[in-house]
């Protein structure tokens, strides 16, 4: 599988949030390979058959108790996944100088505080680094400015579906972007990897997926993140 490769898919999402109600769409590309969680179900039990029809194909080799397992490990943190606002949540399986590794993309929707409209960038880096780790810095996208942040973080493998039947503490490397926009929202992209092996492969990708954001008004003019409209080159 080839995180690189040069067949994309173009994933588009619509905002409608802040003060003033105006509309952002947002457009991102994901490389060939990444598999797209469902964010949408209209039960329990929906989402359960919509990821073991996942499972089944991600990993068509495995027994109906394997396929289950992940499907219910997917399933475990679909609550964190509605809290922090994601629209899309991807994964790739991939092997990187013989290792397997594997990497997570997030995308979210959040409102900013109303004490960071102001200056958003700045009042995001200060949040960050008041956290206390990770390296947090300005950067520039196509876009427009945005904040990075990389560091590393644990979690854990519930007993429930750990096969030691305890909970499982595992590091995990991660790069967020966070994106203000003038409308009062940010766009928040995340890559997350357990496998340090594949960390340049996955960071390298994901620098790929963030310059890729583009940003369009309601009738699909390009804007940036100040809602100034853009030139068209050609």
């Amino acid at each position: 599988m080839n995180v690189g490769a040069s067949d994309e898919v173009s994933t588009t999402s619509e905002i409608s949030t802040g003060t003033d109600g105006a509309l952002v769409n947002v457009r991102w590309v994901m490389p060939e390979g990444f598999f797209e969680l469902p964010t949408e179900a209209d039960s329990i039990e929906d989402l359960a058959d919509q990821l073991i029809e996942l499972a089944k194909e991600i990993i068509p080799k495995g027994t109906a108790d394997m396929q289950y397992q992940w499907a219910a490990m997917c399933i475990a943190t679909y609550d964190e996944l509605v809290e922090t606002g994601v629209q899309y949540a991807g994964f790739v399986i991939t092997e990187v100088d013989g290792t397997r590794c594997t990497a997570n993309v997030n995308l979210s929707l959040v409102d900013l505080a109303e004490e960071a409209r102001l200056s958003p960038v700045q009042s995001t880096v200060k949040a960050l680094r008041a956290l206390g780790h990770g390296d947090v810095d300005e950067i520039l996208l196509p876009c427009g400015p945005a904040v990075s942040w990389v560091g590393t973080r644990q979690a854990v493998i519930e007993a429930a579906l750990a096969p030691s039947g305890r909970d499982e503490p595992f590091w995990t490397s991660f790069i967020n972007v966070q994106v203000p926009l003038f409308n009062g929202t940010a766009v928040v992209l995340e890559m997350t990897t357990p496998t340090q092996e594949g960390w340049d492969v996955f960071s390298s990708m994901f620098a790929g997926v963030a310059k890729s954001l583009t940003l369009f008004d309601p009738v699909g003019n390009p804007m940036d993140t100040h809602g100034r409209l853009l030139e068209i080159d050609g």
